[in-house]
């Protein structure tokens, strides 16, 4: 769905003037004079010049907060307590601020598979005009891996499935006693078209505690049997049973998180006081529906 800000250092000198003696008596103590705008440091008796250097730092987020809706990282040697907090106090943002990638994640184990629920941000794209579009909605990535012992997990086996946003909004909107099944195929449109297919089903408990989720991959492959090509089909399917609390967190995190999806936060933080009479320009010659 998401580049850091350059920083640079300006150093600068401050050029200190011969130190003057009074001819009235002599100082045994060191003496300092200050000329306007200039800095001198130094003893009557063994004068040695100093430079001061004053380093400046300073972060060019304005681009970045605008497209992603949080500051960029911290430069290097700057402490991220100093990291500017960006408007809105959402707590992922504030986390994003000292790192410049967050991965988060939703898991539910039980005895014969574990299922891990990850959101992926949208992709962007640059316009001429300097402005950005979005080119990828986000989606929801689920995980399924088989159990191969107590609490144990074969990853290496698992499979996946993106659930797109109108997947999600179906998802959010199922009653009890509703099941839903979603279709896809990877390769759709290419010359590997139909080789896999995925088919994701949530259906009802029987006993109305929940819903269960059951994701079928069959691929096609070919096989040379007796110096004969044939093609095998092969299933493997992967099933875990959800609670309602958990299918309840679920169902907050898909209605948190879906604004993000599509991209609507990064409109939302671009808005400024300065730019509405340059958008109400814009948009003097478009036909509103309250308009007329």
């Amino acid at each position: 769905m998401y580049s850091p800000s350059s920083s640079h250092a300006i150093h600068c000198h401050c050029a200190s003037p011969s130190p003057l003696r009074s001819s009235s008596a002599s100082f045994k103590s060191s003496s300092t004079l200050c000329a306007p705008r200039t800095l001198a440091i130094g003893f009557v008796s063994n004068y040695q010049r100093q430079h001061l250097s004053i380093r400046c730092r300073r972060s060019e987020f304005l681009d970045q907060h605008r497209l992603t809706g949080r500051s960029p990282s911290p430069p290097p040697e700057e402490p991220a307590s100093f990291n500017p907090q960006p408007p809105g106090g959402a707590h992922w943002l504030l986390a994003s601020a000292l790192n410049s990638r967050v991965f988060v994640g939703y898991s539910i184990y039980k005895g014969k598979a574990a299922l891990t629920v990850d959101p992926r941000a949208p992709e962007f794209a640059p316009l001429e005009s300097g402005a950005y579009k979005v080119s990828k909605e986000g989606f929801i990535l689920l995980q399924f891996a088989p159990a191969v012992g107590t609490r144990q997990y074969d990853w290496s086996r698992k499979q996946v499935f993106s659930l797109s946003i109108p997947e999600i909004g179906h998802l959010m909107s199922l009653g009890a006693k509703d099941c839903c099944e979603f279709f896809h195929d990877p390769f759709k449109g290419r010359n590997e078209e139909g080789k896999i297919r995925k088919i994701l089903k949530v259906e009802p408990l029987p006993d109305g505690t929940g819903y269960f989720f059951n994701l079928t991959v069959r691929c096609t492959i070919l096989a040379t049997f007796d110096v004969q090509n044939r093609l095998l089909n092969m299933d493997d399917s992967i099933y875990i049973p959800i609670s309602k609390p958990e299918f309840a967190i679920l169902n907050s995190a898909f209605n948190f998180i879906v604004p993000y999806l599509l991209g609507w936060h990064s409109f939302a933080n671009a808005i400024r006081p300065e730019n509405s009479f340059r958008m109400n320009m814009a948009r003097s010659s478009v036909d509103f529906e309250w308009g007329k």
